[in-house]
């Protein structure tokens, strides 16, 4: 029996009462909560994942303490139910037709059948490459977009660190479909691959992408095992060495956003560390989160402006515009510990601090009506949009050297 099947969930979203900090409040059921939307400060909301057992006992807590809250889905295990039935649907009609379908959720196989695809079919500018293994040796797959030339500069771009945000890995394998497909069509990208190259890692936590697909749908972390401890993983996008250990990151092994043992100690990461340092040249990070449909720059870590802050929450604002422009989906931008909580150990902030100036984390859609359990009928749209949004910070990144 999965691990899903086993709870009647409910997802609550509840404004943090204004005389308690979201520790004290949190602290009584904190060892059965699982929060999509992490507590940060008394004024934003927070969506947390209840077991059946626990629900009338987080209600009456709530209520005793004045706390609103609503219901955003009464049966998580329908959502799971319904999202798994249209996975085998999708899976079906695509062996039949021999053809990738960009608007299901797709295992890893297929996924990277699909950039072996890809590599071939536009292998004038992409190619595949290994830039190393997860912990569960698993091969890390980057394609990289390029015309040709030596240590050209280069834009990177990661989907799919925590595991259960789906929409971010399926959106990067849309996305790297129509870089190869508008090159030589589009002036906007045939002047970028003309300039620079492209690197896109569409997923980043491979083991805990199988892990969502073959066990529990609601697993973020790596699959490391950690020494001392019966409980797995590490929080990825904690574990970089940018304020290791710092607030918004856990010591706590059996906690989803457990820091690791020490910065890097995440093979994955590291793979990623030792590219771009072996690299050289890379001038923009872009990293795809989900959900609450905000664009963050610098810093985590720490509540201070990073010294590129005028130009970076311009450009985050250009970008958030672009995204609007095509279905009206809006995004709010600013620094990650003002726009969301701070949280350390993050990408961004190492690439930023390491020198890519240009340092970006996307939280696509939603805002928490459906949260990781995004419809399959908004993949496209939400890969669309994302799409300009990038593409807005990418000419930019064209047009200003540094």
């Amino acid at each position: 029996m999965k691990q899903w099947v086993l709870y009647y969930l409910i997802l609550f979203r509840r404004a943090v009462c204004r005389t308690l900090s979201p520790n004290q409040i949190l602290f009584p059921f904190s060892f059965q909560l699982d929060f999509w939307i992490n507590p940060s400060t008394p004024a934003l909301p927070v969506d947390v994942r209840i077991p059946a057992n626990g629900v009338q006992a987080v209600k009456a807590f709530l209520e005793s303490h004045g706390i609103e809250y609503s219901i955003l889905i009464e049966d998580l295990q329908v959502v799971l139910d319904k999202e798994k039935q249209d996975m085998a649907c999708s899976q079906q009609r695509d062996r039949s037709s021999n053809s990738f379908n960009y608007g299901t959720y797709n295992t890893l196989d297929s996924i990277y059948a699909e950039l072996d695809h890809l590599a071939s079919e536009f292998s004038n500018i992409v190619s595949k490459l290994k830039i190393g293994e997860s912990y569960e040796k698993r091969p890390l797959y980057v394609l990289k977009f390029s015309t040709g030339g030596r240590n050209r500069p280069a834009i990177w771009i990661d989907a799919g660190i925590h595991s259960r945000e789906w929409v971010t890995q399926a959106s990067a394998v849309w996305i790297a479909k129509k870089i190869a497909s508008d090159y030589g069509k589009d002036p906007s990208i045939t002047s970028l691959l003309n300039k620079m190259d492209i690197f896109l890692l569409a997923v980043s936590n491979p083991d805990g992408y199988v892990f969502t697909h073959t066990t529990n749908r609601m697993w973020r972390k790596t699959r490391s095992k950690n020494q001392g401890s019966q409980c797995v993983g590490v929080d990825p996008n904690r574990n970089w060495d940018a304020g290791f250990g710092g607030p918004g990151a856990s010591s706590n092994p059996c906690s989803d956003s457990y820091r690791g043992p020490r910065a890097n100690s995440e093979v994955e990461v590291k793979s990623v560390v030792n590219f771009i340092k072996n690299h050289g040249n890379i001038r923009a990070f872009l990293t795809l989160h989900s959900y609450s449909q905000l664009l963050m720059y610098p810093y985590g870590y720490k509540c201070t402006k990073p010294a590129d802050y005028a130009e970076l929450d311009a450009l985050g604002k250009a970008a958030a515009n672009s995204i609007r422009s095509l279905y009206g989906t809006t995004f709010t931008v600013g620094s990650i510990c003002t726009t969301i909580y701070q949280a350390s150990g993050g990408s961004i902030d190492w690439s930023y601090d390491y020198g890519i100036k240009y340092s970006f984390a996307f939280e696509l859609r939603d805002t928490g009506r459906y949260g990781f359990l995004l419809p399959v009928n908004q993949i496209i749209p939400t890969a669309e949009e994302t799409w300009l949004g990038l593409k807005t910070i990418m000419e930019h990144v064209r047009d200003n050297s540094y």
